[in-house]
């Protein structure tokens, strides 16, 4: 799936909206493309009617309920870490939300993909954000560097097209630069503008990397058809058959 993929459900948001509370049912909709087909903890515990919602209303044995956003979600983290298997952990804000509602939260939200295999194990899978109800697949350190390399191409070749058209070359003083044209430049510009249009061109060419003489399968295939064509034809001109063009009935 592309790097560029996002999926949003207008209907679960306007419904019930989105808090930290619901952010891990809202990636887990059966439509998110994003979402593993392997049945995870958080489905398991959901089962058992275990959320984040639900820990904040009752709590637990050792922390009974209420409790605050971020004691229940330390609750859910302690109940996956009792599973094992496939996981979605929803990362905890590095800012202070102490006495924050849910409706306060922040609108971007970071979930995180593990494969868990025992209580302190688990091996990161994948990245996903949650942005103003968009979820979105964290970039590869590959794909990054990949988009700013390109941009950094593409900003240098930009700026040698530019300045290459500013150069002037005098066979007695050598290269110089003009940055500021003038009518006299016309021509000039003409000229170099011809020049990096023919470059471009040359650069879309195919090269072809074969010896002098060197022919494909294809074309001595045509040769040696061509010169099988030309001796029956020179047989047929020397034939009593044929004379001055007409066969001899």
């Amino acid at each position: 799936m592309s790097e560029s993929a996002s999926f949003v459900d207008p209907a679960f948001l306007a419904r019930f909206g989105l808090t930290r509370i619901n952010a891990i049912d809202y990636f887990l909709h059966p439509l998110n493309p994003f979402r593993t087909k392997a049945k995870t903890s958080n489905e398991v515990l959901g089962m058992q009617g275990i959320n984040i919602g639900t820990l904040m209303q009752w709590g637990t044995g050792a922390r009974p309920g209420p409790l605050p956003l971020d004691q229940g979600e330390d609750e859910y983290r302690v109940a996956l870490s009792r599973l094992t298997g496939e996981q979605y952990e929803l990362l905890p804000m590095s800012t202070n939300i102490e006495g924050m509602t849910p409706q306060q939260m922040s609108a971007l939200f970071t979930i995180r993909h593990v494969h868990r295999t025992s209580h302190n194990h688990t091996t990161v899978l994948g990245i996903y954000y949650i942005l103003e109800g968009v979820i979105y697949k964290s970039p590869t350190v590959r794909g990054l560097m990949k988009a700013n390399i390109a941009r950094t191409l593409a900003g240098l070749s930009e700026a040698c097209d530019a300045l290459s058209v500013c150069a002037r070359y005098d066979p007695s003083s050598g290269y110089s630069w003009k940055f500021d044209p003038d009518e006299d430049d016309d021509e000039d510009n003409k000229f170099y503008s011809s020049i990096q249009e023919k470059r471009k061109r040359r650069r879309r060419q195919i090269l072809d990397n074969r010896r002098p003489g060197e022919r494909t399968a294809e074309e001595e295939e045509g040769i040696r058809a061509s010169e099988a064509i030309d001796r029956i034809l020179s047989r047929l001109s020397k034939s009593d058959v044929v004379v001055k063009g007409k066969p001899i009935i």
